[in-house]
């Protein structure tokens, strides 16, 4: 059980409230520290003094004082007013997410609001009545105003929902279901929309789907070692000692223990081939870095969703500090970086395929398939892999790196990260239907090296993809393979095969496996 507002909140955690697989709830004693909170906001609203979002204006109207009578038509059509996305809907995982996220940082006890709206907002999580969220509108500044904005519109019986598998209208689906719009207190609705929690929720995924990838990466790269009798010794350790960044030393001992006792590798220790390409012998380097910014950016989404990203933040009724804790930069510039560096392996692994097409390996014939003239052959499974490798690169512009002054100049430095938020997710998609292709040439590959068997380990790798894919001795309808190779990396079923605990020797398993 996940105790919200109390316990430290993981990706990995994050990620299993999500689905299911854990529970999550306010204690007794968080309940009562929210509920002073309330109080102290409650007795703020009365108060001559002004303290912004409680009894004033928003943004540039901050010094526009409102009386105490109208502060819930305040809270109220803040939600209204700042509900302006546009685009698609973000994916109904990533918008029960934010909710999760949301309710933990409100949890914390500095934002003032009642524990009535987190009660809602946690039925929401358990029922599934997700609300629909427009993918584009936040800067990622005051927070994703407009984003969460339309993540709490069915607070007030307004927006839509997904819910039972299709969107609905929440009027029409709270009417079904007897119930009734809450009315939102003092600074309510500005706790609500203030936060990264839009930002934090991609960064999450992304933080998820690039540690599959690159777990991924490091075990078809070996695959394509393998098939294309790569050598060993660039994943030495001594060598990696002299140069001791830590993925760099994770990867190598990663590949080294795949291709432990390998026939294939064995079969060539002595042939006259000096080194191997960069896209073979620089896996631990490239892969490596890849893993560092990794390791950073989960660093950076843990720090931000077990913190407070409200503004103003309440201490007591005497003391509260209109700050920039919704700023998104802590978060946009690792997602940035993360974004590059998913990239990255996507760049490496397409090279590895275009390496294996080109016939250069004994007995590996070009374009992967002996009888080619009537077959083209893995050729146009490449070009795929190349398309998708280019389409990352225009992706990879820093959003980080723009600004634009928005709310008549109050807000005049923002952070873009949602956008860089986005643009990285999709950055990591692309990358594993990249993997997925590599993934196929490298299993293809080593059916060339056959009777040669590789070590016990990837064995088992090969035997399982031959079990959804088979051999390709001539042409076929390629995307079917691509989408069941796309399919066994996301399913994880390679991993789980191996058991990594029980090949991975590493001394950094823990900051890089164990998230």
């Amino acid at each position: 059980m996940f105790l919200y507002g109390k316990d430290y909140l993981t990706a990995s955690k994050a990620m299993a409230i999500v689905s299911g697989q854990l529970k999550a709830k306010l204690d007794k004693n968080t309940r009562s520290k929210v509920a002073k909170a309330y109080k102290e906001v409650l007795a703020i609203a009365s108060k001559e003094k002004a303290v912004y979002g409680i009894n004033t204006g928003f943004g540039p109207l901050c010094n526009t004082r409102i009386s105490p009578d109208k502060t819930k038509i305040l809270q109220k059509n803040i939600l209204l007013s700042h509900s302006v996305g546009v685009g698609n809907p973000i994916k109904e995982e990533i918008s029960k997410l934010m909710l999760i996220l949301k309710v933990h940082a409100l949890a914390k006890g500095f934002s003032g609001i009642s524990t009535e709206v987190l009660d809602r907002i946690i039925w929401q999580i358990e029922n599934d009545v997700i609300p629909v969220v427009p993918e584009q509108g936040s800067v990622g500044a005051s927070g994703d105003l407009a984003p969460l904005s339309h993540l709490f519109l069915p607070l007030l019986g307004e927006g839509q929902v997904f819910y039972k598998n299709k969107i609905q209208n929440t009027s029409t689906l709270f009417k079904k279901l007897k119930i009734k719009p809450l009315e939102l207190g003092p600074k309510a609705g500005l706790a609500l929309i203030n936060g990264t929690q839009f930002i934090a929720a991609h960064a999450v995924h992304v933080v998820s789907v690039l540690h599959n990838c690159l777990a991924h990466a490091d075990l078809i790269a070996a695959l394509m070692i393998e098939g294309l009798m790569g050598s060993k010794s660039p994943f030495n350790e001594r060598l990696h000692q002299t140069r001791p960044f830590k993925g760099n030393i994770h990867v190598a001992k990663s590949i080294s223990a795949l291709l432990k006792n390998s026939k294939i590798n064995l079969s060539h220790l002595d042939c006259d081939r000096v080194q191997d390409p960069y896209s073979l012998r620089c896996v631990p380097q490239v892969h490596g870095a890849s893993r560092s910014a990794w390791l950073h950016l989960k660093e950076a989404v843990e720090v931000e969703i077990n913190s407070v990203t409200d503004n103003p933040v309440i201490f007591s009724r005497d003391f509260t500090i209109s700050g920039g804790n919704f700023h998104g930069q802590p978060l946009a510039l690792p997602l940035d970086y993360a974004c590059l560096a998913a990239a990255e392996i996507g760049n490496i692994s397409d090279r590895r395929s275009y390496l294996s097409l080109e016939g250069k390996t004994e007995n590996t014939p070009r374009l992967l398939m002996k009888d080619t003239g009537v077959n083209s052959g893995f050729m146009i499974v490449q070009y795929v892999s190349a398309a998708l490798v280019s389409e990352n690169k225009g992706l990879c512009f820093p959003s980080s790196a723009d600004s634009i002054p928005t709310s008549l100049g109050q807000e005049d430095h923002v952070s873009m990260g949602s956008i860089g938020a986005r643009k990285a997710l999709q950055v990591c998609n692309n990358v594993v239907k990249v993997l997925g292709i590599e993934l196929l040439c490298a299993a293809q590959a080593i059916d060339f090296r056959r009777p040669l068997k590789s070590s016990t380990k990837l064995e088992k790798v090969h035997g399982y993809i031959r079990s959804k894919i088979s051999h390709a001795k001539e042409d076929r309808i390629f995307a079917k393979d691509i989408e069941k190779a796309i399919k066994i990396i996301e399913s994880k079923a390679l991993t789980e095969i191996l058991g990594r605990k029980n090949w991975m020797a590493s001394d950094h398993f823990e900051e890089f496996e164990q998230w």
